[in-house]
C-alpha cells in the first residue's frame, strides 16, 4: 500500500537505538538503519514536529518458556547512540516491555503535543517496533512505519511484520517515501 497521508501533528517514535545492541546480529546493518532513522529526525526537526527516544532497560515481570537474560545490563548498555543527537525538545522515554506505550507516559506525552499520528523506525521489527505500532494503533493513532528504518535479527520475524502485521495496523513506506510525504504536507500547509 502507497503512503496516503501524515496528519499535521505526526511525531517520530525511534526505538531501541542504544549502545547496548551496537553490533547485534541484525539482518539488515545497523548503520543502514541509523542512517535512515537519522534522515528522518532531520526532517521531523526540520518542521518542529515531535520526536520520542525510546531505550529499553530490562524486561517485563512473569514466567516465559524461554530464559531471559539475567543479570545487570553493562555500563552504557541503556544509553541513546550519538548519531540521534538528542534534544532537549525531544520526549525520551525508558521502557522495560516491548512496546513503548506500555507502563510509560509516552501516551500522554504525545496527546500533550496534540499528536494523532507516529512515524515508527528502530528495533526489532518483530518485538519493539511492532509492540510500539500495535500499541499505538491500538490507543488510536494513526500508524506510519519505515519499513527500511528497522531490522531485526530473526529475518522470519521481520518479514512476518512487515508483510502480514504492519498493513494491519497502519500504512509502511521507505524512509524516503515518508520524507517526500512530509514536504508535500509541509508545502500544502504553507500554500
Amino acid at each position: 500500500m502507497a503512503l496516503t497521508t501524515l496528519d499535521p501533528i505526526t511525531a517520530l517514535i525511534v526505538v531501541d537505538l542504544q549502545s547496548g545492541l551496537v553490533g547485534a546480529p541484525f539482518i539488515h546493518p545497523f548503520a543502514d538503519v541509523v542512517a535512515r532513522a537519522c534522515d528522518l529526525i532531520t526532517a521531523f526537526r526540520q518542521r518542529r514536529l515531535p520526536i520520542a527516544l525510546i531505550n529499553v532497560d530490562g524486561t517485563a515481570p512473569g514466567r516465559t518458556e524461554r530464559p531471559r537474560p539475567g543479570g545487570a545490563f553493562p555500563d552504557g548498555w541503556t544509553e541513546l547512540i550519538p548519531e540521534l543527537d538528542r534534544r532537549a525538545s525531544d520526549i525520551v522515554v525508558t521502557k522495560r516491555t516491548w512496546g513503548a506505550f506500555a507502563s510509560t507516559d509516552l501516551e500522554s506525552r504525545l496527546r500533550a503535543r496534540g499528536v494523532t499520528h507516529v512515524v515508527i523506525a528502530g528495533v526489532a521489527t518483530g518485538t519493539g517496533v511492532e509492540s510500539t505500532a500495535r500499541q499505538a494503533y491500538e490507543a488510536g493513532f494513526n500508524v506510519t512505519l519505515a519499513i527500511d528504518a528497522m531490522t531485526d535479527a530473526r529475518p522470519n520475524a521481520h518479514d512476518y511484520s512487515i508483510e502480514h502485521v504492519f498493513p494491519r495496523l497502519g500504512e509502511t513506506g521507505s524512509t524516503q517515501a515518508i520524507i517526500d510525504l512530509l514536504e508535500r504536507t509541509n508545502a500544502h500547509e504553507l500554500a
